[in-house]
């Protein structure tokens, strides 16, 4: 469809520029051009990856100037001759094209209203307004997932992941930032958040194994119809921040198996200062020293079985008790208790929440 736009534009500059006009896509294919014998031709000599941004370049006699939405260049409009005249058409033209190019997008592409639901760049009532002009079903069975790259090389984590789900039709795949990329997927009713979960662990193998990308991916609850969509992809954006707090060696995490910690994530950053003053009324949480903090770890590991986890540390059990002690003292909870474990478990997962200061969705 982009042909058939650039074609008109450049159709009707044909007779205002005396001069071969035409746009060329990121294969360096011509697929515009004032001159139609030359459309379908292909220039070995250029590639737009090579290209520094959207910096105006000159070959073989023609004047180049790359456009379009994403860090590299889509397209290249290029105006016969190397002078600065053709610089200055060249310049108009990629604006114009561009320009022309996304309000076509924003009116009659899916994958643009898709993006716009989710982040909410669409009023409610307008959604299935939107849908109907698109021929779009909306209420099909969907999941949402956040991908974001860590560490990565010259490959597009995007690309890779568009050219795994390939049906437009029915998955949406858009870059959101440089780092985070959204896969919209159409899955069937049944299908749960575990099935998710593999989708996800499938995603992130394929970039990191065959790309050497690695990357995370939150998952929000899967959906039924289109107005829901916004608040899944809240609660994957929610899934990531809380898993870069609690669960930081897992790289897929799902908003339904968030626990406790989504309770927590939610609490206002007050309320959960005041619950530790109240839980460390005499000294603060500070005051625990590594090796009693990962001997509560142990415990809580083990069941609060005290037992197991003085085989476990290879100490002795009077040893084990009496860090439990020292606990005890400074919080007065016992945590072979198990009420008492419960409180002092989630305050040291709030201690660690307001440590990290995750970003609120």
């Amino acid at each position: 469809m982009s042909n058939r736009l650039f074609q008109g534009v450049v159709h009707q500059m044909r007779d205002t520029i005396d001069r071969v006009v035409g746009v060329i896509d990121d294969t360096a294919t011509v697929i515009s051009c004032s001159d139609l014998t030359k459309i379908g031709g292909h220039n070995d000599y250029i590639s737009l990856d090579a290209v520094d941004g959207n910096e105006i370049f000159v070959k073989d006699g023609y004047t180049y100037k790359p456009f379009g939405t994403r860090i590299k260049p889509d397209y290249a409009v290029f105006v016969e001759g190397a002078d600065e005249l053709a610089a200055k058409f060249c310049g108009v033209l990629a604006i114009s094209l561009l320009t022309i190019k996304q309000y076509y997008d924003e009116k009659y592409d899916r994958n643009n209203f898709i993006k716009n639901v989710i982040l909410d760049n669409i009023l409610p009532g307008d959604i299935f307004m939107k849908a109907k002009e698109l021929h779009f079903n909306t209420d099909v069975s969907r999941a949402v997932l956040l991908i974001r790259v860590i560490s990565s090389n010259d490959i597009s984590a995007f690309d890779v992941v568009q050219n795994l789900f390939p049906d437009k039709q029915k998955d949406f795949v858009f870059n959101i930032s440089e780092t985070d990329t959204v896969l919209v997927k159409e899955i069937k009713p049944d299908n749960n958040t575990r099935d998710m979960e593999k989708l996800a662990a499938s995603i992130v193998d394929t970039l990191q194994g065959d790309h050497y990308i690695k990357a995370v991916v939150g998952i929000g609850t899967p959906i039924g119809n289109i107005k829901d969509l916004a608040s899944s992809f809240k609660e994957a954006q929610i899934a990531m921040e809380v898993g870069k707090v609690f669960d930081t060696e897992r790289q897929v995490i799902s908003y339904d198996h968030l626990g406790i910690a989504r309770l927590i994530y939610q609490l206002p950053t007050t309320l959960c200062e005041a619950f530790l003053r109240e839980v460390f009324k005499q000294e603060s949480i500070d005051s625990l020293d590594a090796e009693t903090l990962f001997t509560i770890q142990r415990f809580f590991e083990n069941n609060l079985n005290v037992s197991e986890t003085s085989r476990g540390l290879f100490v002795h059990r009077n040893t084990l008790v009496y860090r439990l002690e020292k606990i005890r003292k400074l919080t007065g909870l016992d945590l072979r208790n198990f009420d008492d474990a419960i409180v002092f478990k989630v305050a040291l997962m709030v201690k660690k929440y307001l440590s990290a200061n995750p970003a609120k969705y």
